[in-house]
């Protein structure tokens, strides 16, 4: 039985199980809002699946949902904040009007975020960008969780990266996809659904191929897409959103062995203000994607989801609403 709620009422209850754990209102609204648009738009692998080690983390301490995130470096262009432990989210929320400003003032604005937890999807960060006339570009680096190059255990993690560009009187165009064959989202939903992953998605932990999503999450890696070309966007994803920002390396993890948690990292934001003209060069691109026969471009499919989702409420399968509910205490919509 398929339950729907309304997605505020989702924002709600997501919000209230991180207050509960710990999180201050103000750090929690933003973060809940990102997880209820995953579940919204049928992303359902960075949606109520992420929850319960989001609360694990502020339960045990790993994550500060307390935190009081500082500018410690600023340009006239660039940003650099240091989250103290706490989550990205209600970063980019504070910063978003000024970095609006400065990319309007000097065409383009950074954003560069130490000492922060980030753990669901990157188009809920840059979408909003778009939909005001920015490009934007965004990356996050993971724990450790992903073999590059040959290698037989991870180094880096599935380091995802998001790309969102305004279109004339439509939805921008806006991908997000990580550096691994499929995200670390996607195993986690076969392994608690019991299903095999396809072949040439990770490895156990002595580094054989398999297609169980327990070995890969136990003690393996899961691999790069495209191979070594995959392995090289994640190792820039390391330079862009650990080396350049301040942030731990995947393989600097230091979260509690064992347990759900979330990844302490970095994050790396671009705005870009495109010049006169860029709508219709946009518009160009999408029609000839469309003549040569395309019939969908990224985010069309979380588009048509919403849409569901606005008009009859968001779906939600028992457990997952079940599972909702006990962490916010319960509590009805």
């Amino acid at each position: 039985m398929t339950i729907r709620l309304p997605v505020e009422a989702l924002a709600r209850l997501v919000a209230q199980a991180l207050e509960r754990a710990g999180m201050a209102p103000a750090q929690a609204g933003p973060v809940a809002a990102g997880l209820a648009a995953c579940e919204r738009d049928g992303v359902r692998g960075h949606g109520l699946l992420r929850l319960p080690a989001l609360v694990n983390s502020l339960r045990i301490g790993w994550a500060d949902g307390q935190a009081v995130a500082a500018v410690i470096d600023e340009r006239p262009a660039a940003l650099t904040v240091d989250a103290r432990r706490g989550f990205v989210q209600p970063v980019i929320a504070a910063q978003r009007e000024r970095l609006m400003r400065m990319a309007r003032a000097t065409g383009a604005a950074l954003l560069l975020t130490r000492n922060s937890h980030h753990f669901s999807a990157l188009w809920p960060d840059i979408e909003p960008f778009a939909e005001q006339g920015f490009v934007a570009l965004a990356c996050v680096n993971s724990k450790k969780r992903m073999a590059a190059w040959g290698g037989g255990r991870p180094v880096t993690g599935t380091n995802a990266m998001g790309f969102a560009a305004p279109r004339p009187n439509v939805p921008p165009l806006v991908w997000d996809q990580s550096s691994s064959i499929v995200s670390q989202g996607d195993v986690l939903l076969a392994a608690q659904r019991g299903h095999a992953v396809p072949p040439g998605v990770g490895c156990d932990a002595d580094g054989q191929p398999t297609t169980d999503p327990k070995a890969i999450l136990e003690g393996g890696a899961l691999l790069p897409f495209g191979g070594p070309k995959g392995a090289s966007l994640a190792v820039m994803v390391e330079v862009l959103a650990a080396a350049l920002t301040g942030a731990s390396f995947a393989f600097e993890d230091a979260s509690p062995a064992g347990t759900a948690t979330t990844s302490l990292g970095g994050h790396f934001l671009l705005l870009v203000d495109p010049a006169a003209g860029f709508g219709a060069r946009m518009e160009a691109l999408c029609a000839a994607l469309a003549d040569a026969g395309n019939d969908r471009l990224p985010g069309d499919r979380r588009h048509a989801a919403r849409r569901d989702s606005l008009a009859h409420g968001v779906p939600l399968d028992p457990t997952s609403h079940a599972t909702l509910l006990q962490l916010a205490g319960d509590a009805l919509p």
